[in-house]
């Protein structure tokens, strides 16, 4: 029987992070999205601890029980990347195998892309690596998608965050459930209003895999940060121009260590423009690709809709890892 999970505080580039921590042996690093946090991989963390995995989950820089640095400039890639080596060194670990969903996914990617000898493996659920493009991302996705694409929306500091905090309980319900496989309409990338809550209705009931238990979890550890409850998540789309302007060093390199793919068939990622050339390209972007696995009626929230074969996709990856020597 393996311990329950510990919960403590480690101080990484000058920001404290809380970080969620399950079992002995090689350590995982699992990186949540947004609005997410540790609580996200609560269906994670018995099955990898029991086959003998140390299992880590923070809540990155700016969410939940973790510190937010006040600089909206202090949620680039590179800060995000650098707080993933920092936690491997401040966990006395020499490696890592490095998993993340939604906005971890690209964490979890660039950091294996930057730091290969620190990396052993890399997992991404719903977010794809994607190759830097010759233009600025945001002038890409107005081209491409209009102003009401939510990410777009999410640029003004202060108004997605005023209406995301005024009903913490209410955010998630209506995020969570709109957002799922279990969603009577997928969700869609561009909508009136795109950001706003106002698209997304309170549902009747949550999808089978939420329970209100859960959603007094999430709301507990984001009201801790008040008025700007969601405002450390919302700071990393608003570095989504600048992070591209520090890859640029990197542009045109592959991820070489090996690596895992999941999503769901009713992800909202899988509408984004692109993803039909570019999930068959992964084994040119991926060449140490093990898998690419697609959910039938999976959603955006990969590991916690479908826990079981996320799990199994997960040990049979970290199982075709060559031992440390």
């Amino acid at each position: 029987m393996t311990d329950a999970i510990d919960h403590r505080h480690v101080e990484v580039n000058g920001v404290r992070l809380h970080i969620a921590e399950q079992g002995e042996g090689p350590l995982v690093l699992l990186l949540h999205g947004f609005p997410e946090c540790w609580y996200s991989w609560r269906h994670q963390f018995g099955p990898l601890a029991e086959a003998g995995y140390r299992v880590v989950a923070p809540d990155q820089r700016g969410y939940a029980r973790s510190d937010q640095p006040e600089r909206i400039d202090a949620y680039t890639m590179l800060h995000l990347t650098g707080d993933v080596v920092g936690l491997i060194h401040a966990l006395g670990e020499r490696r890592a195998v490095v998993v993340g969903h939604d906005w971890g996914a690209p964490v979890a990617w660039s950091t294996a892309l930057l730091r290969p000898d620190l990396v052993r493996g890399v997992a991404g659920l719903s977010v794809p690596p994607t190759p830097r493009g010759t233009l600025r991302p945001l002038s890409e996705m107005r081209a491409k998608l209009g102003e009401d694409f939510y990410q777009l929306r999410f640029q003004e500091p202060g108004v997605a965050d005023a209406e995301y905090a005024a009903d913490i309980a209410g955010s998630f319900r209506r995020l969570l459930t709109a957002a799922s496989g279990d969603s009577p309409t997928p969700m869609g990338v561009v909508a009136e209003r795109g950001a706003s809550l106002a698209t997304m209705p309170e549902p009747e009931r949550l999808p089978g895999w939420l329970t209100e238990a859960d959603i007094e979890v999430f709301t507990g550890e984001y009201a801790r940060h008040g008025e700007r409850a969601f405002t450390g998540g919302l700071n990393w789309y608003r570095n989504i121009d600048r992070s591209w302007e520090l890859m640029a060093p990197f542009d045109s390199r592959v991820i070489e260590v090996p690596a895992l793919y999941v999503t769901g068939d009713r992800d909202l990622v899988m509408a984004f423009p692109g993803m039909d050339e570019l999930l068959p390209a992964l084994p040119e972007v991926l060449p140490g690709l093990h898998r690419s696995l697609i959910l039938p009626g999976c959603g955006h929230w990969t590991q916690q809709e479908r826990p079981d074969e996320v799990n199994s996709a997960l040990l049979d990856f970290l199982e075709s890892l060559p031992e440390e020597p």
